[in-house]
This record gives C-alpha cells, sequence and structure tokens, in this order.
C-alpha cells in the first residue's frame, strides 16, 4: 500500500465527477482513514437492521440523507457522522471528494450519493446511535486481501443473484457489498490500485 502522503497526493490530484441532482433525493456518506499500527484504516459501520429500511444490517460508511437544513451534501456527511458515531469532521482536513454515484433500492425511487474523503488523525472513542450496530477501523490492506473477496448472495440464502462482496469481520454479518463497495473500488482507482476479482 502507498504511504498515507501518497494516498494524500493521489486524492488532492483527484477531479470527481459531480452529477447534477435533476430531482433525485440525495445522500451523503464520510470516508474516514486514519494512520493506523503501519497501515491506513477507513471507518465502517454496520447499519442497525430496521424494518422498511433497504440497507438495513448493510456495512456502509456514515451517512445519510442530505436534509433541506444542509447546506451541501458535505454538510450532511459531516452531520450524520457526527450523529451516527459521535465523530466530528466539520474542523477535519477533507482529502478529496469521490466520484457520485446513483443508487436505487427496490420500491425506491432514485438516489444520488457523494461520498467525502477526511483524515481523522486521533481515532478516539465513537458513540454509536440507534442507527448503527457496530464499527469498524478496517485496514486498507484487508480490503485488498483476494482471500476476503466473495460472491455475496442477496437477499441473504438465495442462490441466483450474487453481488463482489468485502469480508472485513464476521463472515456472516460484516461484508462490504453494493453502493459502499463501489466507492471503495472508486477510492482504489484514484489509488491506481483494483480491488480483486472474486
Amino acid at each position: 500500500m502507498p504511504s498515507f502522503e501518497e494516498i494524500r497526493r493521489a486524492l488532492a490530484a483527484h477531479v470527481p465527477r459531480v452529477l447534477p441532482v435533476s430531482g433525485a433525493r440525495q445522500a451523503a456518506v464520510a470516508v474516514v482513514l486514519h494512520e493506523g499500527r503501519g497501515d491506513v484504516e477507513v471507518l465502517l459501520i454496520e447499519r442497525a437492521r430496521r424494518e422498511g429500511d433497504p440497507w438495513s444490517g448493510h456495512m456502509a460508511f456514515p451517512g445519510g440523507r442530505v436534509d433541506p437544513g444542509d447546506p451541501d451534501p458535505r454538510r450532511a456527511a459531516e452531520r450524520e457522522t457526527l450523529e451516527e458515531v459521535g465523530l466530528e469532521l466539520a474542523s477535519a482536513e477533507i482529502l478529496s471528494r469521490l466520484d457520485d454515484l446513483e443508487g436505487t433500492a427496490a420500491g425506491t425511487q432514485s438516489l444520488l450519493i457523494s461520498a467525502f474523503v477526511y483524515h481523522a488523525p486521533v481515532r478516539g472513542p465513537l458513540a454509536l446511535n440507534d442507527e448503527v450496530t457496530e464499527a469498524l477501523w478496517v485496514p486498507l490492506e484487508t480490503l485488498l486481501d483476494p482471500a476476503r473477496h466473495v460472491a455475496h448472495p442477496y437477499p441473504p440464502g438465495q442462490q441466483t443473484m450474487h453481488f463482489p462482496g468485502i469480508v472485513v469481520g464476521d463472515p456472516g454479518r460484516h461484508v462490504v457489498w453494493g453502493l459502499t463497495y463501489r466507492f471503495l473500488e472508486r477510492f482504489f482507482a484514484v489509488l491506481g490500485r483494483r480491488l480483486p476479482a472474486r
């Protein structure tokens, strides 16, 4: 893996693809990096299981919908991160914005998601709210380990539809896939790396 300074330089040179809103709902997430013991780590959360939530139980970056009171998606990502895990990013170093993504879940209208990359110099204790079951600091090396890349079935238990996934903890619970996986693809592409094929 490149050093944190190399990561910082690569992200600073990135020109993100910013999609027009054009009536879609908006959401924003924070990709929070920390220099760990010999590696750079990223913060991932396990979303609480809630009836009617299309992303219930998923591994994700902290974040959520852009509210009318949010001046822009970046401030929404910061507000949601503070609410969900108690991590204050308003004064943190922002390293880059990743390319916007469009996503949909069954029975919902399209959603435009923006991701902002931050540097957290101190991890500190996190304070999870009721929307988050668990938070994990995951080394970037873990995300690039071919042995952790799997074909993830969704819905769980079915055998016909599989998505690329990364096991980051308990194989039955902590699998990154879907939109979060797609943002990780874009993040590593900025660094000149590819996620291993499953």
